[in-house]
């Protein structure tokens, strides 16, 4: 048995899921003629009360159409310090946009209304001009952290006030939604622009889509094609994405309860101090003793994959291969460490 706690992208499709790509009419979606990447775009948006819909191939790339749309050369996006779109999508926002970055620091990834609101560059020669504020739901390197509408909704009444955008990579939204009970429909009333996942804990093998007004998404295909993200007959894969939105939401309750156990497991080892407050379904361990790669070897050695995820940390991702006989397995094999 191999375990791979690496990421909730490493999932593959189910039977039902292949079944209905299998099935699906298709077109030419440049030409927005896909019949089942229209019915996706559609099914997303309106879950989320928003005009329209793009279907992307990842979200870097539905984050990085966000920005293109939302500033332009000369400035700037206030985010933290460890979002993704600074961190993990290859320095897009300076290569795609010719936009600055302003970070900030914050418990488990998240920043504050008062944060944002010391951020916002004067008006002022010698500052890039402030115009999108970018927050990350859940927060992948605050180990899975969730922000709640009580805290959106005043970043969101400064954000109106002072003339900015609002962008969310929700990459892993769903993950916080099926915790807090909140309405789709409530956050999206809350951003411009809202990126959602596909292809992590819904389990699609590929897919993001980017959710805006009607006016920015025509403007977003643009930029879509620009970046090379133009796809033909794409209802094979967007079929997986309606799938997963009608039969891959509620079970993500299962895979945080298994990163739950799975951080008591890892609590209890010699090697790690501490881990990050599970919220849901990542799990951070901070390690002691040992370094990551020491761990990450002594681990593959054993069958179980995961990350290295910053001097002494090591992440580990539960998905829905991730089961309670690997859940078993793994505290088999890591208590023999």
């Amino acid at each position: 048995m191999v375990i791979d706690l690496r990421s909730d992208t490493v999932t593959r499709p189910t039977a039902g899921m292949k079944e209905a790509m299998f099935a699906a009419p298709v077109g030419d979606d440049v030409f927005g003629e896909d019949p089942t990447v229209n019915a996706l775009e559609e099914k997303l948006a309106g879950l989320f009360g928003m005009e329209a819909g793009l279907f992307c191939p990842s979200g870097t790339m539905t984050n990085q159409i966000a920005i293109r749309l939302h500033t332009r050369i000369q400035t700037e996006v206030i985010c933290h310090q460890y979002s993704h779109i600074y961190l993990y999508e290859g320095g897009g926002i300076m290569a795609n946009s010719l936009a600055s970055v302003k970070l900030l620091t914050g418990d488990l990834g998240k920043i504050t209304t008062a944060q944002i609101a010391e951020s916002i560059n004067p008006d002022d020669v010698h500052a890039p001009e402030t115009t999108l504020v970018s927050l990350e739901n859940t927060m992948n390197k605050g180990g899975g952290s969730i922000y709640t509408l009580d805290e959106i909704k005043p970043i969101h009444a400064l954000c109106k006030e002072k003339g900015l955008k609002l962008h969310l990579d929700g990459a892993r939204l769903f993950n916080a939604l099926v915790e807090t009970g909140e309405s789709p429909a409530d956050w999206g009333a809350h951003f411009d622009t809202i990126s959602i996942c596909l292809s992590k804990g819904l389990g699609c093998p590929i897919g993001s889509l980017l959710l805006g007004t009607k006016s920015d998404i025509k403007r977003a295909r643009k930029v879509r094609k620009v970046f090379g993200g133009g796809m033909r007959q794409a209802g094979i894969l967007a079929a997986a994405g309606i799938y997963a939105l009608d039969h891959q939401i509620d079970r993500l309750k299962e895979d945080h309860a298994r990163a739950r156990a799975l951080g008591e497991i890892l609590r209890k080892q010699s090697f790690v101090t501490e881990t990050l407050p599970v919220s849901t379904n990542i799990v951070i361990a901070k390690l002691v003793g040992i370094t990551p790669e020491e761990l990450l070897q002594k681990l593959a050695e054993k069958n179980i994959k995961a990350v290295k995820f910053g001097k002494d940390l090591v992440r580990f991702v539960t998905h829905h291969d991730f089961g309670d006989a690997e859940l078993e397995e793994f505290g088999k094999q890591i208590g023999k460490m």
